[in-house]
């Protein structure tokens, strides 16, 4: 049986309601100090005293340390993604343009922490850094295809997420390095990657529109074995 989750006295606020609370202001102490000293243990550290947060309460916050602040930072990026696409009138959009649109706004919620990204994303890179980085990916394209309606519960599940995987790494390494204005050269190259993503399913889509008019093996394979046919 579950634990139930009890409010502070005098405040109706959970248990996990305080420690998000607590979560939330030590990233935003840390982020303007991550461009000059990186995604670091000290950074973390330093982030919670200037927040008020005592270290205890912060080992709780984030128990796995400087990585559980990167995570917190990440989703935070995706939940703010999400609201924003909420927002907009994805219905009236193909489906192209709506991936376009979210994978888009997935980076400009975070145009001002762009160093921030460079360095998590770095970080993550890192074989210390385990799992935590392919999970944090799922969990971005995960919200991207939601945002725009996904329901596939099917094989198109996983390679919907697979290729759009490739597709917003691609796109956030190569917005690291432009200095184009207003990043022209990221949206562009965005585009020709949405491209290809597209080409790929019209081709799959022939694919399973040969493979349905191909005989079913299993019965050409019992009718080759018993001479029937």
């Amino acid at each position: 049986m579950a634990e139930t989750k009890k409010a502070r006295p005098g405040t109706g606020k959970t248990k996990s309601d305080h420690l998000d609370d607590v979560r939330a202001r030590i990233l935003d102490a840390a982020l303007p100090n991550v461009a000059f000293d990186g995604w670091t243990p000290r950074l973390l550290r330093d982030a919670a005293s200037q927040a008020g947060v005592s270290a205890g309460e912060a080992r709780l916050a984030f128990p796995g340390g400087v990585l559980d602040l990167v995570d917190y930072f990440l989703a935070d990026g995706d939940r703010r993604m999400s609201d924003a696409l909420a927002h907009q009138n994805l219905a009236a959009l193909k489906i192209r343009e709506r991936i376009t649109l979210a994978v888009r706004t997935r980076i400009e919620v975070d145009l001002h922490n762009r160093e921030a990204m460079r360095r998590a994303i770095t970080l993550l890179a890192l074989p210390a850094s385990g799992a935590v980085g392919a999970r944090t990916l799922y969990r971005t394209v995960d919200a991207i295809w939601r945002a725009v309606g996904d329901t596939s519960t099917d094989f198109n599940f996983y390679t919907k997420r697979a290729t759009l995987a490739g597709v917003f790494s691609a796109v956030t390494l190569y917005w690291f390095a432009d200095d184009s204005e207003e990043f022209a050269k990221t949206w562009a190259f965005l585009d020709s990657r949405i491209e290809d993503v597209m080409r790929f399913e019209r081709v799959k889509a022939g694919v399973k529109g040969i493979a349905a008019k191909l005989p079913d093996p299993l019965s050409l394979l019992g009718r080759l074995r018993y001479g029937r046919g």
